[in-house]
C-alpha cells in the first residue's frame, strides 16, 4: 500500500475560490494582437478538476509563437453536464471531459470526429488514480476499501450521474472488490454498503471538495491529481493510493465546428507537448505522453486495473449506469439519489 502524508495549514478562503460549477470566463494573459496574426478567442470546455491546470497551460500557450494571439474562454463544471451542455449547443473548440462517454456523446452528436482516438495516446490527455484522501492524522484510519463501508464513516463521493469522477470512484470500488469484476455480487453488494455511508452527493468532483474542506465527511473518493491540488493550496489531508484502484483516462479533442481549428489544434498540440504533460505533472496529473521527463514521480499501484478489464466504457455503461436498469442506478435510487442528469445552461456567464 502507498501512502502518502502532508500536514499544511488550510488558506483562507480556498473553498469559497474554487468553482464548482461551470463559470465563464475569459484568458488573456498572453501577447493580443501582436504581429500580423489576427486575434482569436477559443472557447475551452472541461471538467471541474483541472481549471488550475489548464489555466496554467494556456499562459503558457500564450508565450509560445503558437499561443501569442490567442485568447480564450473557458467553462469548468461536472464532465457528465458539460458534455450534454455542448451537445445541447454550448460553445466548444476544444472538449476535455472526465472519462470517454462524455466525450463519445459529442461523436455521436456530429461534433466530434469518429478518429478522435487514432493517435499514440488514444485521445487521453492525461491519467491519475482514485484515492481514499482523509483528515490531517487519518484519525478514524481509513486506508483500504473496507474501511470505508465501516459503521459510522462518512464518505464523500459525488453523483455518478452528473459527475465522471463519481462513476470512477465506484469503479474503483466495484472492481477491488469485485475482483475486476468476476465476482459481480460481491462489488455489487459493497457498493450499496459504501453508498449507505456517503450523507451527501454534490455534482462535480470539485464541489465534493468543497464539502469536505467545509468540514463534513471523514474520507473523501478522489482523484489522486484533486488530493494533490487539495495539498498545493494548504488543505490539511492525508490520502492513499489503495493496492488496487482504477487508471483514469481523460479524453480530449478539437471539435468539428470549431471556427479556429488550426488554433485549437495547436493548442492541443502543445498539452501533448513535453512542456505540457510537465505542467500537468506539476498539477498532479499522470502523464499520457511515454518518455516525457516531468520531474515528478507517481507511485504504481499492485493492483491496478483498467476500465477495459471491467468490459470498457460501452458494457460498463449500460451495465450499471444505464438511468432504469443499470445496477448503480438501482442501488442510488434505493438509497433516495437522482439517477437522471439535466443539462446546466449554454449561457456565458460574465
Amino acid at each position: 500500500m502507498v501512502t502518502r502524508r502532508q500536514s499544511i495549514r488550510l488558506a483562507a478562503g480556498i473553498a469559497a475560490t474554487v468553482l464548482a460549477t461551470a463559470a465563464l470566463t475569459a484568458c488573456g494573459d498572453g501577447d493580443s494582437g501582436s504581429g500580423d496574426k489576427a486575434e482569436v478567442t477559443l472557447s475551452l470546455v472541461a471538467y471541474s478538476t483541472p481549471q488550475a491546470a489548464y489555466e496554467a497551460l494556456i499562459k503558457a500557450f500564450q508565450k509560445t509563437d503558437a499561443g501569442k494571439n490567442v485568447k480564450f474562454k473557458t467553462s469548468f463544471g461536472a464532465s457528465g453536464d458539460q458534455s450534454r451542455a455542448v451537445a445541447a449547443g454550448l460553445k466548444a473548440d476544444i472538449a476535455a471531459f472526465s472519462l470517454e462517454p462524455d466525450l463519445t456523446r459529442l461523436v455521436t452528436a456530429g461534433l466530434v470526429a469518429e478518429d478522435w482516438n487514432s493517435g499514440p495516446t488514444k485521445g487521453f490527455i492525461t491519467d491519475s488514480v482514485v484515492v481514499i484522501a482523509t483528515r490531517k492524522g487519518n484519525p478514524k484510519g481509513l486506508k483500504t476499501w473496507d474501511d470505508l463501508i465501516k459503521p459510522g464513516v462518512e464518505v464523500i463521493t459525488p453523483n455518478p450521474f452528473t459527475s465522471g469522477g463519481a462513476r470512477w470512484n465506484i469503479l474503483a470500488a466495484y472492481g477491488a472488490k469485485a475482483n475486476k469484476g468476476a465476482d459481480k455480487a460481491t462489488g455489487l453488494a459493497y457498493i450499496d454498503s459504501l453508498i449507505g455511508n456517503v450523507p451527501v452527493q454534490d455534482a462535480s468532483a470539485r464541489a465534493s471538495l468543497q464539502t469536505f474542506t467545509g468540514g463534513k465527511g471523514d474520507a473523501i473518493l478522489s482523484y489522486e491529481n484533486e488530493a494533490i491540488f487539495a495539498q498545493q493550496h494548504n488543505q490539511e489531508l492525508d490520502y492513499t493510493v489503495p493496492d488496487s484502484t482504477i487508471l483514469i483516462e481523460n479524453p480530449i479533442a478539437v471539435t468539428k465546428n470549431s471556427e479556429h481549428p488550426a488554433e485549437a489544434k495547436a493548442f492541443l498540440d502543445f498539452l501533448y507537448s513535453a512542456e505540457g504533460q510537465k505542467i500537468f505533472a506539476q498539477n498532479g496529473y499522470r502523464p499520457t505522453v511515454s518518455g516525457v521527463d516531468t520531474g515528478v514521480t507517481f507511485p504504481t499501484p499492485s493492483g491496478l486495473f483498467t476500465i477495459q478489464d471491467l468490459g470498457g466504457w460501452p458494457a460498463v455503461t449500460k451495465e450499471f449506469f444505464d438511468a432504469k436498469t443499470g445496477s448503480i442506478a438501482l442501488i442510488e435510487a434505493k438509497h433516495g439519489v437522482a439517477t437522471v442528469a439535466t443539462s446546466p445552461s449554454a449561457s456565458p456567464s460574465k
